[in-house]
């Protein structure tokens, strides 16, 4: 997160981006109490928005001193490229720390396919899906591919393909598949999932966005009960994360996703920019 990106044009925040090797950079802008502009650059090209990377820049926000305020929760306004979504912020006075909780976009339910072509891809058999259910387009605000597999050992067997893929998602009109399974890596967990791409590099271990997409494919065919679930994304690649996720409204009529958690630094550092 670089907290006073002001003065910074599009070539520089690529550059520290690039720099920065970390799957987005968050970039903020005209901080205030109650209202915050966000831009996010992996260390390719910028994105419009990135789940996971926004659970940090609030989180940071506080430690920065960013969102004093005498309320908890807190609630700000995010500004990003796909338009406003509030987050709200908690912060527990016992030890500050900080857990975020995002409000994304009504999910939309796109296009469905069937299993042929990612099992190719993947590796994988027909049984290795749960059956019944589609393959299908979900959207929070990025679109995904989501296909829900028979349990934690299909994800861990995965052996990709990238070549044989594109072509099926750029048919879509999605770059990336969610597989996720109902299972975690603690008693608390409920889901765990994979963000696969045809893109060579490394796989991201937690992107709220999928994840949010994922607690809305759970609610929309009933997999679990209730409507707030723990998803652990990130364990199969030595990077464990924990995520809530809730939807709002009923099964039968998803209104919108929340999803949050928290984050921890792991490291700082400056950088200085020749105009």
């Amino acid at each position: 997160m670089v907290p006073e990106a002001e003065g910074l044009n599009d070539a520089h925040m690529q550059k520290i981006a690039a720099e920065a090797t970390v799957f987005e950079t968050a970039f903020v802008f005209d901080s205030s109490p109650d209202d915050v502009k966000v831009r996010y650059f992996t260390p390719h090209l910028e994105i419009p928005f990135a789940g996971h990377a926004t659970i940090a820049t609030a989180t940071m926000m506080v430690h920065e001193g960013k969102c004093i305020s005498c309320r908890s929760p807190i609630t700000i306004d995010f500004e990003f490229n796909i338009g406003l979504l509030p987050v709200e912020i908690t912060i527990d006075p016992a030890d500050n720390s900080v857990e975020a909780l995002m409000t994304q976009q009504n999910p939309s339910f796109g296009g469905t396919d069937d299993k042929d072509d990612l099992m190719e891809w993947l590796g994988l058999n027909s049984s290795d899906f749960f059956k019944g259910l589609p393959i299908q387009v979900i959207n929070t605000g990025v679109p995904f591919l989501m296909a829900p597999v028979n349990g934690m050992a299909i994800l861990k067997k995965l052996c990709l393909n990238r070549s044989l893929v594109r072509a099926l998602l750029e048919r879509l009109g999605v770059d990336t598949v969610y597989l996720f399974c109902l299972e975690g890596f603690s008693q608390e967990g409920d889901a765990s999932g994979r963000l696969l791409t045809p893109a060579s590099g490394a796989e991201a271990p937690c992107t709220g966005f999928a994840v949010s997409s994922m607690g809305a494919y759970i609610g929309k065919y009933k997999l679990l009960t209730g409507l707030v679930f723990t998803a652990e994304p990130g364990h199969l690649l030595g990077r464990p994360g924990k995520a809530t996720v809730g939807t709002i409204g009923s099964n039968t009529d998803i209104d919108a996703v929340r999803g949050g958690g928290s984050a921890v630094e792991t490291q700082a550092g400056q950088a200085f920019v020749n105009h």
